[in-house]
């Protein structure tokens, strides 16, 4: 029984959400969640790449709460325009995001959430996919400020393989230069065999 209300949970999160109200609360949910004022461009990218939110109801809804004082529009510091969440708006999150499925707030804030860290580890991580005689490289560069502090490149047999992985490394860059670090640092030289045998 509780095995098939989940599974219908998770079919309801993957439906569109065809009402710009429900959508209007989840918009204002997100920028309450994220706490920070959100591009224009990504938001939209975070939205609608869920697969949850359909493109004319999105744009309804971010007329309505522009309109209605809900969210505003606002230059940050490299002038790029921005969704601020209002007073209103912060309310609307708060006390009616019950009227918002959970199943969907989870996906959309998790889909901001995502989105954020693989713009963070895209400036510090840089992959690209080099020609070989037989085969590619990818060669992965973990970036400082002033320096590289890794710059690897790691052999495919085809380009396929080798966007393979650059993607996999991508999933968890912290951790794949921390795995090269500790590899590095607990390797040992084999011992000697000295017998007479």
């Amino acid at each position: 029984m509780q095995e098939e209300n989940i599974k219908k949970m998770a079919e309801r999160a993957d439906t569109e959400i065809r009402d710009v109200p429900t959508l209007n609360i989840l918009i204002c949910y997100l920028l309450y969640k994220i706490d920070k004022p959100i591009e224009t461009e990504q938001l939209y990218e975070i939205a609608i790449g869920t697969g949850i939110v359909n493109y004319f109801y999105y744009q309804d809804s971010i007329d309505y709460l522009l309109t209605n004082g809900l969210i505003s529009i606002q230059k940050d510091s490299a002038l790029n325009d921005c969704y601020v969440l209002e007073q209103k708006g912060m309310t609307c999150a708060k006390e009616l995001k019950i009227y918002a499925p959970k199943s969907y707030r989870d996906k959309l804030v998790l889909a901001a959430l995502k989105y954020y860290a693989r713009r963070k580890y895209e400036k510090e991580l840089k992959i690209e996919y080099i020609p070989a005689e037989k085969g590619y490289y990818a060669r992965i560069r973990c970036l400082d400020t002033n320096f590289d502090l890794m710059d690897l490149k790691l052999y495919a047999p085809d380009l396929t393989q080798a966007k393979l992985i650059g993607e996999k490394v991508m999933l968890n860059p912290a951790g794949f230069y921390s795995k090269i670090i500790d590899l590095a640092l607990s390797n040992e030289e084999l011992p000697y065999d000295l017998s007479d045998n």
